[in-house]
């Protein structure tokens, strides 16, 4: 980690989409809680000026978490605006002089990946790299080998410590607290390994479909949308070996180790789903094969995990939205003359509250003659949060680099899932409400089932 902070945020596509609906309102965050306090220069394309720059910031803050006065009124003062192509030397050269004394700026690039080779040119040419920062907005490639090619672009004016991949699920707190969870109780330790588990499983399940997105999604799909990235993400922290210390560095090699020991997937260790009435949704074509539902079957060949098997699934038009992890050990022996014995389990439930569940075998009230499955839970709603841009943001502005992907692991994750893009496996059609198509109970299962998350849990 350097612990030099940026002295000024460039922020390229400010007048887009995102930076409408999540990153002022994140920097509204930030300025209110003191930890922005310096100048932000936005830029685009929209032939517009300052005023109407703090007019789109007002109303984006207005609609999307609340106006606060006096936060807001200190965010507005420290905007600029530099409108122009990102292709005209002449914008850059407006930005460097914008950038004044600024020695350590970080350059947010929330604009779309064909723009980030003019961007980088021309920030190198104009001086605006050194001593900077740049934060890159997923996706960050949509397969190896244009991952690859984004990785060399950036890395002809950044240096890969100064290079910043957000994936912003990582600010999300209960992922953020995963790896304490695990590597500071050790009630865990004893049984996290090939010779107690028995499976892992990991659910991402949304009830809703793509919500006007038709075009975005058409062009994405499930598998480049969240299992490269967030679900990767929650697999290395269920399976990675402790730190040997907790800086960025340190962590995100065990991260990388993890992907590194995970083979490719073949079309047969994988199942994709499209609901009925996908093709119905603006922006989608007539006869597409983009899935919407995907579940995996993967192996960790390390000496920890090798022989387990690790399951993903995620969906739209599922039958609640929950992001949820489950451990299933080994089923005990049978001692006890006719009970059948089910597997213990751990539960971890990140969304949409936390949950720490352990199932254990119990006697079935009434009946001495049975055993069923109870839980011991620990829920925990929600509490109020630091939204994950503001996280992120505040995080590569400081220079921490812990909740960032390292080109090692996004290349790694490209290299798992790429057969799986380019295989043109079926898809499959499952009704809306479902847990997506029957074929995957018979060929991506887990021993003993999925484990559908509850609607309503305990």
């Amino acid at each position: 980690m350097n612990d030099a902070r940026s002295d000024a945020l460039v922020f390229f596509g400010a007048t887009g989409d995102l930076a409408y609906k999540k990153i002022f309102p994140a920097l509204q965050a930030m300025a209110k809680r003191g930890h922005l306090d310096v100048p932000v220069i936005c830029v685009a394309k929209a032939g517009w000026g300052i005023d109407e720059l703090r007019s789109r910031a007002r109303d984006s803050v207005e609609k999307h978490g609340g106006l606060q006065p006096a936060a807001f009124d200190k965010l507005s003062r420290l905007l600029g605006y530099v409108d122009g192509d990102y292709r005209d030397g002449k914008t850059f050269d407006a930005l460097r002089e914008k950038l004044g004394a600024a020695e350590r700026p970080a350059h947010y690039l929330a604009i779309p990946p064909t723009l980030f080779g003019p961007v980088v040119v021309q920030l190198a040419r104009t001086g605006c790299a050194k001593g900077a920062r740049v934060i890159v907005e997923k996706p960050f490639g949509s397969d190896l080998a244009s991952a690859q090619g984004l990785n060399r672009i950036l890395l002809e004016a950044f240096g890969e410590q100064t290079i910043f991949r957000i994936d912003h699920y990582l600010g999300k707190q209960p992922v953020h607290h995963m790896l304490f969870s695990r590597f500071a109780n050790p009630f865990l330790g004893p049984f996290w390994s090939r010779n107690e588990v028995e499976s892992v499983q990991i659910t991402m399940a949304e009830d809703f479909g793509v919500q006007g997105r038709g075009a975005f999604y058409d062009e994405t799909g499930t598998v480049r949308d969240v299992v490269q990235n967030h679900l990767f993400q929650l697999l290395t922290n269920l399976a990675m070996e402790p730190p040997i210390r907790t800086d960025s560095e340190s962590i995100r090699d065990e991260k990388v180790k993890v992907l590194k020991a995970i083979p490719a997937v073949a079309a047969e260790e994988a199942v994709r789903g499209q609901f009925r009435g996908y093709r119905s949704e603006r922006g989608v074509a007539a006869d597409s094969k983009v899935e919407t539902f995907v579940a995996l079957r993967l192996r960790i060949d390390s000496w920890r995990w090798q022989g387990i098997p690790f399951y993903i699934r995620a969906g739209k038009c599922l039958p609640v939205t929950c992001t949820e992890m489950v451990v299933r050990l080994r089923r005990p022996p049978t001692v006890f003359q006719g009970f059948r014995l089910d597997s213990n389990y751990c539960r971890f439930r990140i969304s949409p509250q936390v949950t720490l569940a352990i199932g254990a075998n119990v006697i079935a009230p009434g009946d001495e003659t049975r055993s069923e499955t109870a839980e011991l839970i620990a829920t925990q709603a929600a509490p109020p949060d630091i939204d994950p841009y503001e996280r992120v943001l505040g995080d590569a502005m400081q220079g921490d680099s812990t909740l960032f992907a390292r080109e090692d692991y996004v290349e790694e994750a490209w290299r798992i899932v790429d057969p799986l893009l380019k295989a043109g496996t079926p898809v499959h059609e499952y009704e809306p409400g479902s847990w997506g198509p029957g074929e995957v109970a018979a060929s991506i299962s887990p021993p003993g089932g999925w484990q559908d998350p509850a609607v309503h849990p305990a």
